[in-house]
């Protein structure tokens, strides 16, 4: 459900899908080609979101900010089921494994990769092309190559021609 609150509407960008068992309400930008998934929460209630372009944010994630404060998310970047992010600021072409947490005032960088399960605690930074895991998050010695870059770009296409299929191969039954 894409709503206003307290007379804040979001605007979604030409060519996104917004699942209907999402929500996305309030202070919220979402840019072009984005794929926002079933039972994601998008909540621009009392803080601001903006995500880029070409980005997903796949079933169940949590999007949220602090009050008078931003979450900021950026083009190609792809959000794992069931991550949080909270008040922080993810680059462009980042990955936010499935489960893992984001939380207030961190910071991923572009390229840079949040393991699944991963908690990137408050104030925290994920360097450009690094890959972060554990609890708290602890980044590896190696660095991304072209070869990931190459394999998650396929991927991460891969939602941006979702956004597309889906608002016409996507029919409810029985309803």
């Amino acid at each position: 459900m894409i709503s206003s609150f307290e007379g804040k509407t979001p605007v979604i960008g030409e060519g996104t899908y917004v699942h209907p068992t999402a929500d996305v309400f309030g202070a919220v930008e979402i840019g072009s080609g984005c794929w926002i998934g079933p039972g994601a929460r998008v909540r621009g209630d009392y803080g601001r979101i903006v995500i880029g372009d070409n980005t997903s944010i796949e079933d169940n994630c949590i999007i949220h900010a602090r009050p008078d404060e931003q979450t900021t998310i950026g083009n190609w970047v792809t959000v794992g089921h069931g991550a949080i992010i909270h008040n922080a600021t993810v680059k462009d072409w980042a990955i936010i494994g499935m489960g893992s947490i984001v939380s207030d005032w961190a910071e991923v960088g572009i390229w840079a990769v949040v393991g699944e399960g991963a908690v990137v605690r408050q104030r925290q930074e994920i360097a450009d092309n690094s890959i972060a895991v554990g609890v708290p998050a602890r980044v590896l010695k190696k660095p991304i190559d072209e070869d990931f870059k190459a394999d998650w770009t396929r991927f991460k296409q891969v939602y941006v021609d979702l956004a597309h299929r889906y608002p016409k191969g996507l029919k409810p039954q029985g309803m």
